[in-house]
């Protein structure tokens, strides 16, 4: 996986993912322009990478493109992760 971005998640402030969080929910930004489908794949991407890295929790969601909840386990989400490439954002997509 990129170190750079692994760098971003780690660096990432809990704020900001709550944000993506719920842009990948709600499918919307905070200002309520819809998020593209590259954008939405990415936010998703990010956000359960984040909940991998980040979270100490032992079951994670994740949205199905139908928009049901999925709970996948961390090993799960690692081993999905593994040498993926996952899209970069521009600063103010954050």
């Amino acid at each position: 996986m990129n170190d750079e971005l692994l760098k971003v998640i780690d660096d990432m402030p809990m704020e900001v993912f709550e944000r993506l969080r719920t842009a990948a929910e709600i499918g919307k930004w905070e200002d309520g322009s819809e998020l593209s489908e590259e954008q939405k794949e990415s936010t998703l991407q990010l956000v359960m990478l984040f909940q991998a890295r980040r979270l100490d929790q032992n079951e994670h969601f994740t949205i199905a493109k139908d928009g049901s909840v999925i709970e996948l386990s961390k090993a799960e989400l690692k081993r999905r992760f593994k040498g993926d490439t996952i899209a970069s954002f521009d600063e103010k997509e954050l």
